[in-house]
């Protein structure tokens, strides 16, 4: 009788796809909510508005000030798991702050999250924070990487690297794959953002980035931007869906193209006005119904309708 290891058993279900044989149906990504955008829910309120709005999936925030909270993991994640799963709403990633194997909430996040069958997390932030030393500050960061990397490897879950705009460390994506070229693709990849991507690459840079990390990409967030005149010069302000500078037909195309099968997580970082809290949340929830109308329908048209 063949034995598999939960590692191997990982790498069967999430590495990179391949065309699917004749007869067979490829795998589709799995749409998702960042959770940030409803703190205040319990996780059965949590549940039940995502299975209402029709999301597949909660790409759940397990950080400080998130619904799971890390000196809490081992309890509040399975709690968070069985409520979500009773509602059929799956967690193909969560979010987490950790940076380094010395994190005290590292092993306890990862194999928690590992022995639930939670496929995926997402790292933290480094900052570039002496441009003199660059080359200094990122073999430091590849260094956390690899360690963390490690450790992910062991529990069976892996990592993904987002690209953030500004004097985040991976914002240059060649500085994001040099990171990430000497460790396993099956501890640690990419979690691409074609907006940030767009921020700092312009017409092309987030292109040519995207076909640079593409065969290591788990994960994908989604929002949009536009550049604004401001007091202090141009700056990204974040903005609906599709109303702004990322060219979402042509990025899911590629990305359909790359056999991409990993989740797809909504991000509605944009700033909402409303004369009271109660009016604010309502409208928060109309942005969220609107961004994944816009959200599917790209994804539609590039990965087939359900």
């Amino acid at each position: 009788m063949l034995s598999f290891t939960r590692r191997q058993l990982l790498a069967t279900a999430v590495a990179a796809p391949v065309a699917a044989s004749a007869g067979e149906t490829a795998a589709r990504p799995t749409l998702c909510l960042f959770t940030k955008h409803l703190p205040l829910s319990s996780y059965k309120e949590l549940a039940g508005t995502l299975r209402s709005m029709g999301f597949p999936g909660a790409d759940l925030t397990v950080r400080p000030r998130g619904h799971v909270l890390p000196e809490n993991v081992e309890r509040d994640l399975p709690l968070a798991y069985e409520a979500l799963s009773a509602e059929g709403v799956e967690i193909p990633l969560i979010t987490t702050g950790l940076l380094s194997r010395k994190d005290p909430a590292a092993r306890p996040t990862l194999y928690t999250a590992a022995g639930l069958g939670i496929p995926l997390f997402k790292l933290g932030y480094h900052r570039y924070r002496d441009f003199e030393d660059l080359d200094g500050q990122l073999a430091r960061v590849k260094a956390d990487v690899e360690g963390l990397a490690a450790i992910s490897g062991h529990a069976g879950i892996i990592g993904g690297f987002h690209n953030h705009s500004g004097t985040y460390v991976g914002s240059a994506l060649w500085d994001h794959w040099w990171i990430l070229r000497d460790t396993d693709p099956q501890q640690i990849g990419f979690y691409f953002d074609p907006c940030h991507a767009t921020i700092e690459g312009g017409s092309a840079g987030w292109e040519i980035g995207f076909h640079r990390l593409k065969d290591r990409l788990k994960m994908v967030a989604c929002k949009d931007f536009f550049w604004e005149r401001q007091a202090q010069g141009w700056k990204a302000r974040m903005c609906p869906l599709g109303q702004g500078m990322v060219n979402y037909p042509k990025f899911f195309e590629l990305l359909a193209a790359s056999g991409f099968s990993g989740p797809i997580s909504l991000h509605v970082e944009y700033k909402i006005d409303a004369p009271t809290e109660a009016r604010r949340i309502e409208k928060e929830m109309l942005a969220i119904e609107t961004d994944y109308n816009f959200l599917r329908s790209v994804y539609d048209r590039a990965f087939g309708a359900a």
